[in-house]
Formats: C-alpha cells, structure tokens, sequence
C-alpha cells in the first residue's frame, strides 16, 4: 500500500480548509491550492482562527496548533498538487468542475499518487472515469464542520483498487475519524437520508404547514435535532442542497426526490444561506431573522 505523507486540497472553501485543518492536526503535510488567490488566502485565514477556537476550548493545546499552520503551504499553481500521495478534491458540488480539475491535474501526477473526491452526492465511478487511475480514485466524504465531525464516508467506484480502499480508510481513521463504508449510489447515506429531509422541510414552508421558526422549532424539541431543517439548510448552502436534490432526482428518477420550486426560487435569487447573508434567516444584523 502507498504511505501517504503528504496530501493536496483542492479547493479553499468550507470543507477544502476543514479538510486541511484536520489532516495537517493528524500530522501529514498539506498543500492548500484553490484558483481564487483571495479564497486561498481567505481560507488560511480561516484555518487559523478556526484552530484558535480548539485551543481556546481545550481541545488542543498552542504547540498542536503551531505544529499544524506549520505543515499546511498554499499553492497557486494547481500541477504542485501533483506530487503529493492523497489529492483531495473539495471544490464546488459541480461534476463539470470536479471532472475539469482532474483532467487539468493528470498530466502532473506522479505513478504513486491516489485521488479522492470529497463529493457528497456525485458518482465516484464517473468522475474516476475522467482520470487516467480509476483504480487509484475513492470517495472520502468529510462531514461539514470537518474538525468537529467525527464520520468520513467511504465510497469506492466500480473500478477502486482494494489496496486503494483500504489504504483510504487506514488514512481517514489516523485522522481520528470512524469510516462508514457507502456503495455508489446518488447522494451516498448521509445526504441520501438528510438532504430529502431538509428538501421536505421547505416543502412543509412552501405548503403553509409552518412557518420558518415553528418548523425549526418543532425538529429541534420535537425529534431531538441540534439544528432545526431550514437552519441546517442554510448552514449547509442551499445551493448545494440544490445540487444534492437533482442528482437525487435525475440519478434515481423518483418523484418524491423532486427539489421543491421555493428552494429553486431561493438559490436563483442569491439566498444561499449563512454564506450570503441571507437563505431562511437573514443572518445580516445581530441576530437571524425568520426570512419567512
């Protein structure tokens, strides 16, 4: 099996730099590279006051967080991901996007080098077929907040190499997290269960069952949830929510999986969510607002 050393993320966004955040905290050397240089920068920014959050709490001391800010380098140049053992792809939840940056990355991989995607919905079998080393290509869904979540899904392509398979699960569990195997299929477990479920939220808003706080309200007393549907929607991006519900739907072709039109309308307005400053909350003063 590959030992892997050191391992490049693509992407500097929400799950790219939690990503870096844990796998330079297990001890590995990480390249950091995205194409915005203001998001890269951005994203080491966030890194590190993210880490300054896990000192102030205890959850690791200064010298742990030193010892990580020092092994993470940001790139520009996407082919230095090239050299690396893991590349880790973390970008937008597009295959479009993802199959382009692996086919920009191949012809700067070295023979040992493995790919993953960090994709929570899309097929690892086709976007493996886009490299020239589909045996070498694995999912390793990292939850989001990845410092916080202790599960990373594993999902391997019909062409995934067993030495492949299990050098990515030794590599997640080095990094403190429990793996939990997921055959290819749309949207994998944990967005196939949870994202019709927050789509079924905003369909009980778009009927008048509820307004946005009795919604959120009920789920979190009611079924025990920490975070109500709509807020864990806006949390998550509706965006991506979005792109979750049509590979549901187009992937499995089942009604019950249609996206619902106030979802759409919210993505086409900008609404994204917490990232935009307005999705179900309007997150812009001191305190979310029930945009509804």
């Amino acid at each position: 099996m590959v030992q892997i050393k050191s391992v490049g993320v693509i992407g500097a966004g929400q799950m790219g730099t939690g990503i870096a955040h844990v796998v330079a905290l297990g001890g590995y050397d990480v390249l950091l590279h995205d194409v915005s240089a203001e998001r890269l920068e951005a994203g080491m920014s966030l890194i590190h006051h993210n880490l300054t959050r896990q000192v102030v709490r205890g959850i690791i001391d200064q010298a742990a967080m030193d010892a990580a800010l020092t092994r993470i380098k940001p790139v520009d140049e996407l082919q230095a991901i090239g050299g690396t053992d893991l590349a880790i792809e973390a970008a937008t939840e597009n295959e479009e996007t993802k199959k382009t940056i692996f086919k920009a990355l191949g012809p700067h991989l070295s023979d040992k080098t493995l790919l993953a995607s960090n994709t929570s919905s899309i097929s690892i079998t086709r976007l493996a077929a886009a490299t020239d080393r589909p045996d070498r290509f694995i999912g390793l869904h990292f939850m989001n907040p990845a410092p916080l979540m202790k599960l990373v899904e594993i999902i391997r392509g019909i062409a995934t190499g067993p030495e492949t398979y299990e050098t990515a699960v030794q590599f997640a569990q080095s990094l403190g997290k429990t793996t939990a195997n997921a055959e290819d299929f749309p949207a994998f477990i944990v967005n196939r269960v949870l994202v019709p479920m927050i789509n079924e939220a905003i369909y009980t808003l778009y009927e008048g069952v509820g307004t946005v706080e009795a919604i959120d309200t009920a789920m979190r007393l009611g079924a025990n949830h920490p975070m109500g549907p709509l807020e864990l929607g806006d949390f998550i991006g509706l965006d991506t929510v979005l792109s979750i519900m049509n590979v549901l739907y187009e992937g499995l072709a089942d009604s019950k999986y249609r996206p619902c039109p106030l979802l759409v309308k919210y993505v086409e307005a900008g609404w994204l969510g917490r990232k935009a400053g307005r999705g179900f909350y309007d997150y812009r003063g001191e305190h979310p607002i029930p945009t509804r």
